[in-house]
């Protein structure tokens, strides 16, 4: 398996922090190896669990080939992984049906790091959370907010749901709030170890992953509880990259005030056609409405990210210097 530690340790390991550990503890860390050159390479993916339809499986197919083409590391995903309500329980069989069934290849049989989405959060989030869904497929790994180090990059993982007052308000769904609630002290121990993490990280790159856009075109638009909490957190510990999924689509926006580059990758299966709002205070890089994914090569000095499309053609390429945090 990827993760460093041995597989029936790091069960173990799960199993108790699953059943003992308090909601409010202090951020879990793992390790994933690199490369041996250090480099690193993974893909992206969010907004996918739909039993192969509206495109997943021809997304999947190009994911494998892409990730095949480049040894990837691992697979991220950035959330609403089980449509449309989650999953029901660690045996629902939507959990093969939309992702052990359809993320086939070869390439893609390495650890993917997955965050929660609004969708997942109208399920059992308990049983999305439990390690026990590793005995059915050991490639799964979601908890709410953790950090991955893996040498020259530090990924940290959030989670946006419980962020979004929209969701505390609505009475069309119902969502799991266990392990949430008190839902202000969860917001302020996230936040609190977020910046302890960050400001503690000697990593050449830092990312971070979240479910929720802080900014974005397409149809949610931008998240304000993330923009007032979350953004000057990532800008002022030079976080490099935010990834989300949510809306679905792939764009990159670049922050005018920072380095920070806010990317959606949410495209995995069903799109919104021609649902973009306007933006006038960061820029555009780029925005595309159809399905498709992203792939990212990262060495100590310069990040290459891509978006593809479902046919597997690359739509936008991009480079990020670290030495000099600018675009080639």
């Amino acid at each position: 398996m990827a993760l460093s530690t041995p597989t029936f340790i790091l069960q173990a390991i799960l199993c108790i922090y699953f059943v003992l550990l308090p909601s409010f503890a202090k951020l879990q860390r793992f390790q994933h190896q690199p490369k041996h050159d250090g480099s690193l390479s993974f893909l992206v993916i969010g907004d996918w669990g739909r039993q192969g339809l509206y495109n997943q499986s021809l997304v999947a197919t190009q994911m494998g080939i892409m990730g095949e083409k480049l040894n990837i590391d691992f697979v991220i995903s950035t959330g609403d992984n089980f449509y449309d309500e989650g999953i029901k329980g660690v045996n629902d069989p939507l959990f093969k049906q939309s992702f052990s069934n359809i993320y086939t290849a070869k390439s893609l049989q390495k650890q993917w790091y997955s965050v929660l989405g609004n969708h997942d959060y109208r399920g059992d989030t308990i049983a999305q959370l439990n390690p026990l869904l590793r005995k059915i497929d050991r490639r799964w790994f979601c908890m709410r907010s953790f950090t991955l180090n893996t040498g020259i990059a530090e990924f940290f993982f959030i989670d946006t749901t419980p962020f979004i007052s929209d969701y505390f308000n609505e009475f069309e769904h119902t969502y799991d709030w266990r392990d949430v609630s008190p839902r202000k002290n969860y917001l302020n121990n996230i936040l609190k170890d977020f910046e302890e993490a960050l400001s503690k990280s000697t990593a050449t790159w830092k990312i971070v992953v979240g479910h929720h856009a802080i900014r974005s075109i397409s149809h949610h638009g931008d998240s304000p509880e993330l923009l007032e909490s979350l953004a000057p957190m990532l800008k002022a510990n030079g976080v490099d990259m935010y990834l989300n999924g949510h809306d679905h689509c792939l764009q990159h926006i670049s922050s005018k005030d920072s380095p920070l580059v806010y990317i959606t990758s949410g495209a995995g299966s069903k799109a919104w056609r021609g649902d973009i709002k306007e933006n006038n205070v960061d820029e555009v890089r780029f925005f595309y409405d159809g399905q498709g994914f992203m792939s990212v090569q990262m060495t100590e000095t310069e990040i290459e990210f891509s978006f593809l499309d479902v046919f597997g053609e690359i739509i936008h390429n991009w480079r990020i210097q670290k030495s000099l945090h600018s675009s080639a």
